[in-house]
């Protein structure tokens, strides 16, 4: 039983008491306690993988912070490494695939993922669970078949993600074989997060905003949609950064909270999207302002909200030199805000 389940009640628009709040990333790098851990052990790899140690920090930012949810401590890139693509994780950098997909016979050294390739994530959630008692809700996650496809094609972070944008162009059937099987790879993975205690399941499309609008409803829409219309068991939000363009087809996808960044206009998401809980989206660099501006920030972001289901959130990750206290000051204004 939940003694907190504010963050389930608002996704699923009831009345509540007063909105929600947690922010994306808030398990790591703005916590001293996180960055303990880290120094111990050989790379970030090692963190996500450890079941024990994901859970740790997964929790810390209930016990510092005193959010209304943990998020489980994971990457997005968990899936193509299970699909048989490795990934490594570089200093500075961010993610690297040594290998990448370019052609049919690439694909077919891949595979669909089941939960027995992640079962670090799911024991991590099983644990998670057990130490929380009940406290707040767990959000498990995935990353969407476009963003995640993006990386097994380009190799690595990109400013364009040419090659991929490239795949959908001269290679579309390809493109979709490989997007089906991302897809069925990760119904499977958040349906088995949900099964060891997840509470929600947040879809996250972090390269929406480099496609143009109709291939991001045929390459990327039409996917997160088989993945929320298969997640019947818990609230899912799903979070496009960048594609405002398609706020208004998010009406057709099986969520019930849409995450807005911090450059969406609030306004205008609420009028195309009246159904859906709406999520965010105060600028991460809001936060590096003073206590005072950042109350009042986060006051002006709650206004624009009124009258519509809200989980206060930003409209990105938190960035890791984020001051803790700012943090908890925008937390703080959330809890305290009544409009």
């Amino acid at each position: 039983m939940l003694k907190n389940d504010l963050i389930l009640r608002t996704a699923r628009g009831e009345n509540v008491e007063r909105t929600p709040v947690w922010l994306m990333r808030q398990a790591g790098r703005i916590l001293p306690e996180y960055r303990t851990i880290r120094q111990r052990l050989s790379g970030f790899k090692e963190l996500v993988e450890t079941p024990e140690l994901a859970a740790e920090v997964t929790i810390q930012p209930v016990d510092i912070l005193d959010v209304d949810a943990a998020i489980i401590f994971s990457d997005i890139l968990v899936i193509p490494e299970a699909m048989g693509l490795p990934y490594e994780m570089e200093e500075k950098k961010g993610p690297v695939f040594p290998k990448t997909v370019s052609s049919a016979a690439d694909l077919k050294s891949l595979h669909v993922a089941t939960p027995e390739d992640l079962t670090y994530t799911i024991e991590a959630i099983k644990i998670t669970k057990r130490e929380l008692n009940g406290r707040v809700p767990i959000i498990g996650f995935a990353g969407a078949p476009w963003t995640i496809f993006s990386y097994m094609v380009e190799g690595s972070g990109s400013k364009t993600f040419s090659k991929a944008r490239k795949l959908l162009y001269t290679m579309p059937d390809l493109a979709h074989q490989l997007l089906q099987m991302i897809t069925q790879s990760t119904i499977a993975y958040l349906k088995a997060q949900i099964q060891a205690g997840a509470n929600m399941a947040q879809v996250f499309d972090s390269w929406a905003g480099v496609l143009p609008y109709e291939q991001y409803k045929a390459f990327s829409l039409r996917y997160i949609e088989q993945i929320a219309g298969a997640i019947t068991e818990v609230p899912v939000t799903v979070f496009a950064k960048g594609a405002f363009f398609a706020l208004k087809d998010m009406n057709d996808v099986s969520c019930q909270t849409v995450g807005l960044d911090w450059n969406m206009n609030v306004q205008e998401a609420k009028a195309l999207l009246p159904q859906k809980t709406l999520q965010g989206n105060l600028d991460p660099c809001a936060l590096y302002g003073s206590i005072a501006q950042v109350e009042s920030a986060t006051k002006k972001m709650l206004d624009t909200f009124n009258g519509h289901a809200h989980i206060a959130n930003l409209g990105h990750g938190v960035y890791p030199d984020t001051n803790p206290d700012h943090v908890k000051a925008f937390i703080n204004t959330v809890k305290a805000y009544t409009s």
